[in-house]
């Protein structure tokens, strides 16, 4: 019987692993810290027998992830860095490579200075591709508010990032 439990516990991992990883990842921005709140997750849930038990998989873990990864920020410094990009080699030029990389880094920079009401969201939906609802019961609040708060996000990312190519526009015709 245990050998049993064992494979339906490591087909679990198996199964979620990535999404624990993904909801880590947009708490902490840190890929290191994401691995360490995965093992936390799965070990806690294997010692607690509590994957046995549950009903909607995903959303469990998805929840208990965010939990562990809230527990993990530094409690002194409100800002993430932004880690490093990872360019794709599709043989653009040197000069492309650059700028494409430049705009990342301020999107990336943008996207961490938003409010983290904002910001929590945005990266649950936008980036892990999780669903409004999935987002809703991952931090307790209506569907409606993460699709306003997902809308609003976008809204200043967008403002922002004019506002950025137009000071940049402007210096470079000056």
């Amino acid at each position: 019987m245990a050998k049993r439990d064992d494979a339906k516990f490591t087909e679990c991992v198996r199964r979620h692993s990535r999404l624990v990883f993904r909801v880590a990842y947009a708490v902490l921005r840190n890929s290191h810290d994401a691995e360490d709140v995965v093992q936390e997750v799965f070990l806690k849930l294997y010692r607690g027998n509590a994957w046995d038990g549950m009903r909607d998989e995903k959303a469990y873990l998805a929840r208990a992830a965010w939990r562990v990864a809230l527990d993990h920020l530094p409690k002194h410094e409100p800002a993430h860095e932004v880690g490093e990009i990872e360019i794709e080699s599709g043989r653009p030029s040197p000069e492309q490579t650059a700028l494409d990389a430049d705009l990342q880094q301020k999107v990336h920079r943008l996207i961490d200075g938003l409010p983290e009401e904002l910001r929590q969201p945005l990266a649950l939906s936008t980036i892990q591709e999780l669903t409004s609802s999935e987002v809703a019961q991952l931090l307790g609040i209506p569907e409606g508010t993460v699709r306003t708060r997902v809308l609003r996000a976008r809204q200043l990312l967008r403002e922002k990032l004019a506002a950025l190519e137009g000071k940049n526009h402007a210096a470079r015709h000056a």
